[in-house]
């Protein structure tokens, strides 16, 4: 699960790792949602990163469904170093598409602090085969950020950096991955109240296809 909407996401604000990152009315109510959305998936256990953002939405899933709550840093948001804090807009007047570049591994965000998507998927990977190890036939709710879903949808189906760009995963939606003798599939992807599907996910991808044709 992708936490709810926080004031960020409203904003198009990178925050990373900031304190005092809550959610918005909306992100409570997404998260409600979410909620009520896993009362029949039989959870056992919920995993969370330590943002704020993410804690509260790990809680009120928890809270309505009476599952125990964890905190884990390798679920934690992307280490966004000196970009933290600023716009989107903002970082791209002066870097360029630096979400693509943090997809395609670009060695010179490594070099002024920022987590590499390549360390993202191994950090996702190693909280996926702990999950494996603790929790064998059991069905477990991981509550995260954006990236860290893309980087399980990575490993799961080879993605390409355009290709990662191009995926948007909603806040506050839930995406299910399961594994079978060692081999995972997809079974679901932004499952969300079906409303919130409107021109709005059209004007999102419009402008990733710009930003891609405008890098190549």
């Amino acid at each position: 699960m992708r936490h709810g909407q926080a004031m960020n996401n409203v904003e198009r604000r990178l925050v990373g790792r900031l304190p005092n990152v809550p959610l918005t009315e909306d992100g409570i109510k997404q998260a409600r949602f979410a909620a009520h959305c896993i009362e029949e998936m039989n959870i056992s256990r919920i995993y969370t990163s330590p943002m704020q953002r993410a804690m509260e939405s790990a809680q009120i899933v928890a809270q309505h469904n009476a599952i125990p709550v964890i905190e884990d840093m390798r679920l934690a948001e992307v280490e966004v170093g000196k970009f933290a804090g600023y716009t989107y807009d903002e970082i791209t007047s002066v870097w360029g598409n630096i979400t693509l570049r943090f997809y395609q591994n670009d060695t010179i965000l490594k070099n002024i602090g920022i987590e590499t998507f390549r360390d993202v998927k191994e950090r996702i990977q190693d909280m996926v085969r702990f999950i494996l190890e603790n929790h064998r036939d059991e069905n477990v709710l991981l509550v995260t950020h954006m990236d860290p879903i893309k980087a399980m949808f990575a490993t799961v189906l080879e993605l390409s950096a355009e290709d990662l760009y191009g995926v948007v995963i909603a806040t506050g939606s839930i995406n299910v991955f399961s594994e079978y003798q060692g081999r995972f599939s997809l079974g679901a992807i932004n499952v969300i109240k079906p409303n919130r599907l409107t021109t709005d996910w059209i004007n999102i991808f419009q402008k990733i296809s710009k930003d891609i044709d405008s890098d190549t």
